[in-house]
């Protein structure tokens, strides 16, 4: 089957992130590279039943700590969780429309771009130096102020990239990416989330960093000038045993 083919039989909600629970010590590790403090009012949008809302609260000590949850059974155990924490609530209402006028640091974890582009479109009315945690890439074509990848920080008012070159490069701290480049990265953002079971580990470091680097490659922003016999081999092997066909992803050589 096609990548395509083969997501759509996931549960999106899997694919876009909102159904993944961080463990407690990621959520740390990212608060602290945000520099959440006390002062802060902080929103995870979409927080699920994860313990963010509740480590912001009880930790960090921040002024509030709101998680808005769409799904009403989930918001309704997520609320168990932050029972008799003054600074923490769940709002069950759509991101998209619940009030986040007060917010000065947001943790949005969404990949899909009609979401992302409806929410980027929020963040621009908030104050000037509220901060948007993202995970895997900063917001649609910005230009991140901090970056410990995959995580990142981008704060009001947003820089925008002139293009896809000038933002790789402030991402990856390199102006194209390789075979080795993609591996790594895919690598770091498995470890990073601690998310993926050891025995699925190989599997995922190989269909992610395929993807990493096809989608550079398409972009034209690969640095090889021409499909590199690591990428035909592992490309082979998910075909080959585990039925995941990406040839059609891949654009015809341009350089």
């Amino acid at each position: 089957m096609e990548l395509e083919e083969f997501l759509s039989s996931l549960p999106q909600a899997i694919i876009s992130g909102e159904a993944v629970s961080l463990p407690d010590n990621v959520i740390r590790r990212i608060f602290k590279f945000a520099k959440l403090k006390k002062s802060d009012v902080f929103y995870h949008l979409g927080c699920g039943e994860g313990n963010a809302i509740k480590i912001a609260a009880e930790e960090f000590g921040v002024k509030r700590s709101v998680g808005i949850e769409l799904n009403e059974a989930t918001a309704a155990k997520a609320r168990e969780r932050v029972a008799g924490i003054k600074n923490a609530e769940i709002v069950n209402a759509d991101i998209r429309k619940a009030d986040i006028s007060d917010a000065t640091v947001l943790f949005f974890w969404f990949n899909d771009p009609e979401m992302v582009d409806a929410m980027t479109r929020r963040f621009k009315k908030l104050r000037d130096d509220t901060r948007v945690i993202t995970i895997w890439a900063p917001l649609g074509m910005t230009l991140p102020d901090r970056v410990d990848f995959p995580f990142f920080v981008s704060k009001k008012p947003f820089k925008r990239a002139k293009s896809i070159r000038q933002q790789i490069k402030a991402i990856y701290r390199t102006d194209c990416i390789d075979f080795t480049a993609a591996w790594l990265l895919a690598e770091r953002y498995i470890d990073a989330l601690e998310v993926v079971p050891s025995d699925y580990r190989r599997f995922v470091n190989m269909l992610q960093g395929m993807v990493i680097w096809i989608n550079a490659w398409n972009m034209g922003v690969a640095c090889e000038d021409k499909i590199p016999p690591p990428v035909q081999t592992y490309v082979g092997i998910l075909r080959t045993f585990f039925n995941i066909d990406l040839t059609s992803m891949i654009k015809k050589e341009q350089k």
